[in-house]
């Protein structure tokens, strides 16, 4: 596959290729000499998604090889940012074949992913079938409604790496917003992260003059109110995971005597909270956080059932590319969007902080430095949005996308706006013909307005 050189090239990394430019020349390659393809993401509630592509008809070795390449990154997309424990690949036979029974079997990367999508979210094995024809499915899907509730006394929060902020309101009257520092990932006991969370909520509820309902908005995959995966759990052992944190909710459902809780992804909360600040749909909310969530209202303003999972998508061919440390894979978005990727460009932009710093506070440092007039930080923040206006071309290839709403530390203070503008410059450069308007939210909003939303995921029974 192609690796094209950006024009609006991150001054920090210059040996980024973007996926958004190596997709487009693939398909201006094979222009007159393509094969359709089909591909279906099929998950355990029966919703199906299909996605229409084309590859090189040509069958020599370097055409089977990019093939494989463009194949292989494109079921890396879907997993993570759709879901499912089936795919359903409608192509050559032999090009399936080596998918499924070697990249899939043997690459460290492939088998993270298939542990993943199989037993652990979906609870059921893996697998990737060739389905040629009439054996291939038809679409079939369902959207949710999520939120929007208002009225009674309503608590949330919104679990971040590096601190939770906690929310009240009494009918649509905020009571209290604050935020609680805590460093939850290296965290092996199971009673850390219970007794935070529960003084969270505490804290907030301390401001009602009773709780009717508890919104959570958190990193990962959550089913039914139960952590499914979590990079904020990571540090719990696997038995005590199940044991513990999965049934965590239920337990504080009980201690608030069994008022309506619900858990849903940070990334479609901030969705929701875009959706519901703009009062558009189409929107694609993004939170620039410990991670990089992602969340999507459709046409609708319902989320579909896809799980956003962009801290996985790769967005970067370089084979060389900065590695996830969780998955192995190289070129994902958390090395690109999140605090993570602030923290990779210090020593490129010259800024050294002692070695046992968190990345947290190294962020807050590097905004210290941004009102100081440093000449350093803008030089984060212009790559980042370099890498943000091309990973936007990449996720619109697959997203129906009006509005962007970015949120999330990264985001906050000046460093936001070059970030947007550097994006701008991108989208107006590269891709002209994508329209597609990219805003931040107010300050307040950036820190706690997905607190805010997850505030109007419970309904209240009357």
């Amino acid at each position: 596959m192609e690796l094209i050189v950006p024009k609006v090239k991150p001054v920090l990394d210059p040996e980024f290729r973007p996926a958004a430019l190596a997709w487009r020349a693939f398909a201006h390659r094979i222009a007159g000499q393509s094969l359709p393809i089909r591909i279906a993401v099929e998950q355990s509630n029966g919703s199906i998604y299909v996605f229409e592509r084309a590859i090189d008809r040509n069958t020599s070795s370097d055409a089977t090889a990019v093939n494989l390449r463009f194949l292989e990154r494109e079921v890396k997309f879907l997993l993570w940012a759709v879901g499912g424990f089936r795919i359903h690949i409608d192509a050559p036979e032999a090009l399936v074949g080596f998918l499924r029974d070697y990249i899939y079997r043997y690459s460290p990367n492939q088998l993270f992913d298939k542990d993943v999508m199989g037993p652990i979210i979906y609870g059921r094995p893996f697998e990737i079938v060739h389905a040629a024809g009439a054996a291939f499915p038809k679409a079939s899907h369902v959207t949710l409604p999520l939120g929007r509730h208002t009225g009674g006394c309503r608590v949330a929060i919104d679990k971040g790496a590096s601190d939770i902020k906690a929310y009240a309101e009494q009918d649509g009257k905020t009571t209290f917003a604050s935020e609680f520092k805590w460093d939850p990932k290296p965290q092996s006991d199971p009673a850390y992260h219970y007794e935070h969370i529960r003084h969270a909520l505490r804290a907030a509820a301390a401001s009602l003059p009773r709780v009717d309902a508890i919104g959570v908005s958190s990193a990962g995959v959550y089913v039914d109110n139960e952590a499914r995966i979590a990079s904020l759990f990571r540090g719990v052992p696997r038995d005590l995971f199940q044991s513990e944190i999965v049934p965590m909710y239920h337990r504080f459902q009980e201690e608030f005597g069994g008022i309506p809780v619900v858990v849903a992804n940070d990334g479609s909360v901030s969705a929701l909270a875009g959706s519901m600040s703009l009062n558009r749909n189409r929107v694609l909310g993004l939170a620039f956080g410990s991670s990089l969530a992602a969340g999507y209202t459709d046409v609708t303003g319902n989320i579909t059932t896809w799980l956003d999972e962009l801290a996985f998508v790769p967005i970067d061919m370089n084979p060389l590319a900065p590695a996830d440390e969780w998955s192995g894979d190289r070129g994902c978005g958390v090395q690109y969007l999140s605090q993570q990727a602030v923290n990779r460009l210090l020593p490129a932009a010259g800024i050294e902080f002692p070695k046992d710093m968190g990345v947290p506070e190294r962020l807050e440092g590097v905004q210290a430095l941004m009102k100081q007039g440093d000449p350093r930080p803008p030089k984060i923040y212009q790559t980042i949005g370099s890498y943000f206006g091309y990973a936007l071309a990449h996720y619109a290839n697959y997203y129906d996308i009006g509005t962007v709403l970015v949120m999330g530390r990264v985001t906050t203070g000046e460093g936001g706006d070059v970030i947007l503008k550097v994006a701008a410059e991108v989208l107006e450069q590269e891709f002209p013909n994508l329209k597609i308007d990219v805003r931040l939210p107010d300050e307040a909003s950036r820190r706690v307005g997905q607190a805010a939303a997850a505030a109007s995921l419970p309904q209240i029974s009357r």
